[in-house]
């Protein structure tokens, strides 16, 4: 394949203004973790008097030493609820990484903050995270302590709360195993969790798992019980067969993980050798994109530093400038990468249509590069039918049957989001650089539209517009959409797996498709009823 010649100069002025920009934004988002890791140590007194380890340090015993670990949804629920100061981070902390040599979905409880509850995006991320598991058959491994639902927003969980127990009834039937550590309380719906896995570990002294604790009990019935005496793990170990395994502490618990990890047949595919690494760094992705949305620049600059070798087979290269499409390969795994240059037009979709019917035909996985305005408007672009182009081009991308990835790497707009594979159309994995804009459309067109609706109304009913109220209007407008298109507001609300940083993106995508590889190559034993506990 012929390999893209970068026209960037690394050390030119405009480089090293977009660099900046970028940091900026990357800046941010490692506060956000910063403050998130000081809420945790916040409670290292509290936890080593009680004999625990924290939430990051059971993570840290429980992966393998070395390996990769990529980060899911770290910034859910961001702001949102009752998550004043953006440490939440959804009620856990969750992500694919290596468990006695298998790759495992890890989710862990971060009980270290507000003790560990629960509230609506909490949810979104569990069940996000469950989908994950089942779609890439990855065994789940859970580390499991907390206080529940929030109790203030508990009526937007009940009933949705359900799609959680279901996942894992549907992840035991898949033949998919879960294991889960109890290390400490685990009430009302909690109980559920270890109750519908397949692998339960309790530690000693510990784990507090019953459907009523103690003061609701009392209030219910009139009983008066002690934790233990009510949920404690001896007793699930012991009498109810709750606990298939007995561990002395958190780290006894993990201990036990490990092992059971480390019996499953569950084996993932060889690395790969002598990769062949892009012609230009990858770290150079921090000055690709430009800082001002406006200014254009060809997606195959970001395309030279992911792909092997900076190889890229252009498909229809001359038929459409706009749509890029075309065959490559990251660490050795052969993809088919579709890009934005600019607005989807009505050739741009019938060509980017066809390509994604090749790649599934030959069972390639796709790639989205996101940076569109979305579809071509105007009359030329109605007379070629885009409805009808772009429509099909929506058509192929959600019934491909090959793994689909999404990066948004700059705007996704309109249906140009649905039209590149974006949350909506349920692609494998979707991350996001800082740097991008997610919306129906931009903030300043959407005040603009508004102000031309009022002022065209009011020459309807012949009045005289008050126009210092539709410019406040249209400012206010624009404001506010602008302010909820942010990759910090979209990340919050699950429309993505997570913000990494561009320079990062080669190596994600390499883990993604091992992954994607290692799922649809995988043979499981499903049943019908999963494993029930008896």
């Amino acid at each position: 394949m012929p390999a893209i010649v970068s026209a960037i100069d690394p050390a030119s002025e405009s480089f090293k203004v977009n660099a900046a920009a970028m940091q900026a934004e990357l800046d941010v988002i490692a506060g956000i973790e910063a403050k998130k890791a000081a809420a945790q140590e916040k409670a290292r007194g509290l936890f080593e008097r009680r004999g625990k380890l924290l939430p990051k340090e059971r993570l840290a015993l429980l992966l393998d030493p070395g390996t990769p670990f990529l980060e899911l949804a770290s910034l859910a629920g961001y702001l949102m609820y009752d998550d004043k100061d953006g440490s939440g981070a959804g009620g856990s902390i969750a992500g694919i990484g290596y468990v006695s040599g298998k790759r495992c979905l890890v989710i862990v409880s971060n009980s270290a903050v507000k003790g560990g509850t629960v509230a609506p995006s909490g949810l979104w991320k569990s069940l996000r995270l469950q989908n994950i598991a089942l779609e890439n058959k990855l065994p789940v491994v859970g580390l499991m302590e907390g206080g529940g639902a929030n109790l203030n927003h508990v009526s937007d969980m009940f009933v949705e709360g359900a799609r959680s127990f279901a996942n894992q009834a549907r992840l035991s039937a898949a033949g998919i195993p879960q294991i889960t550590v109890v290390h400490g309380s685990s009430t009302a719906g909690g109980a559920y969790q270890p109750g519908l896995s397949d692998y339960v570990i309790m530690v000693r002294g510990g784990s507090k798992v019953f459907l009523a604790g103690p003061p609701l009990l009392k209030a219910a019935t009139g009983e008066i019980a002690t934790d233990e005496e009510l949920g404690g793990a001896e007793l699930h170990a012991e009498v109810t067969g709750s606990a298939d395994y007995l561990a002395e502490n958190d780290a006894d618990g993990i201990r036990y993980a490990r092992e059971i990890m480390a019996k499953l047949q569950w084996e993932n595919g060889p690395a790969r050798e002598g990769l062949i690494e892009p012609l230009y760094p990858v770290d150079e992705l921090i000055g690709v994109v430009p800082a001002e949305a406006k200014t254009p620049y060809d997606v195959r600059e970001v395309i030279a530093r992911l792909v092997d070798g900076s190889d890229f087979l252009d498909f229809k290269p001359d038929y459409d400038g706009q749509t890029v499409c075309g065959h490559a390969a990251i660490e050795g795994q052969t993809i088919g990468i579709i890009g934005n240059n600019g607005p989807i037009t009505p050739k741009g979709a019938t060509k980017a249509a066809q390509f994604v019917q090749l790649a599934d035909q030959a069972g390639i996985p796709l790639l989205f590069l996101h940076n569109t305005t979305g579809f071509m408007v105007g009359k030329q672009a109605e007379a070629d039918g885009v409805i009808k182009h772009g429509s099909k081009l929506i058509q192929a991308v959600t019934n491909a049957r090959v793994p689909r990835i999404s990066i948004h790497i700059g705007g996704s707009y309109g249906a140009g989001n649905y039209a590149m594979c974006g949350r909506g159309v349920d692609p494998r994995f979707v991350f996001s650089w800082p740097n991008v804009k997610t919306a129906v459309m931009g903030g300043a067109q959407a005040g603009m539209v508004l102000k031309i609706v009022a002022l065209e109304k009011a020459a309807r009913e012949g009045i005289e517009p008050q126009i210092e109220m539709v410019e406040a209007m249209e400012k206010a407008t624009a404001e506010q959409m602008d302010a909820r298109s942010t990759a910090l507001y979209g990340s919050a609300r699950l429309w993505d797996d997570g913000i990494i940083d561009p320079r990062d993106t080669r190596r994600v995508l390499a883990f993604i498709l091992d992954i994607c590889r290692d799922a649809d190559t995988r043979v499981t034993r499903p049943n019908t009823f999963g494993v029930g506990r008896f």
